[in-house]
């Protein structure tokens, strides 16, 4: 079952691009965006990304801040971190836990490739609840961001 406004956010605990271990607890008592992005390096995700990392201070405007979370190695996302220079952490979900979690998983991804993140949003408030849940099932789309940041508001 989907994830609804005033759920609980399930909890994580990840490894950084910065080899950190970044858990959901760590943002308790501020704002939250979780962003499930597909793949490190395709256009889809490096466009959203950037469009994260160029707006970061609306976000930080509104209390927030912005984790972005794929299935790819912390290695990958590291040096996909350095050449995009993103100014937020990005969290590897290599055991495909969290996505799961989030109901965030494609069964089939392109190219036969298995358990790869949907394209999601998700802002968690400072008590841990979810206030706007976004699942794309087509990875071409881009979350809505001006409903991010009217739940965030």
């Amino acid at each position: 079952m989907a994830l609804q406004k005033g759920d609980p956010a399930p909890a994580f605990k990840l490894f950084s691009s910065e080899k950190q271990e970044v858990s959901l607890d760590d943002y308790r008592g501020k704002n939250l965006v979780v962003l499930f992005f597909p793949m490190a390096f395709t256009s889809v995700c490096t466009a959203e990304l950037c469009a994260i990392r160029d707006n970061i201070a609306d976000y930080n405007g509104l209390d927030a801040d912005v984790v972005g979370i794929s299935v790819d190695s912390p290695f990958t996302l590291a040096k996909f971190k350095e050449e995009e220079r993103y100014n937020f952490p990005l969290l590897s979900d290599f055991n495909k836990e969290t996505s799961a979690a989030y109901g965030a998983l494609y069964d089939n991804f392109v190219f036969g490739m298995k358990g790869v993140s949907k394209r999601s949003a998700f802002v968690v408030d400072r008590d841990g609840k979810i206030q706007y849940a976004e699942v794309l099932d087509n990875a071409g789309e881009q979350p809505n961001y001006e409903a991010i940041k009217q739940a965030l508001a």
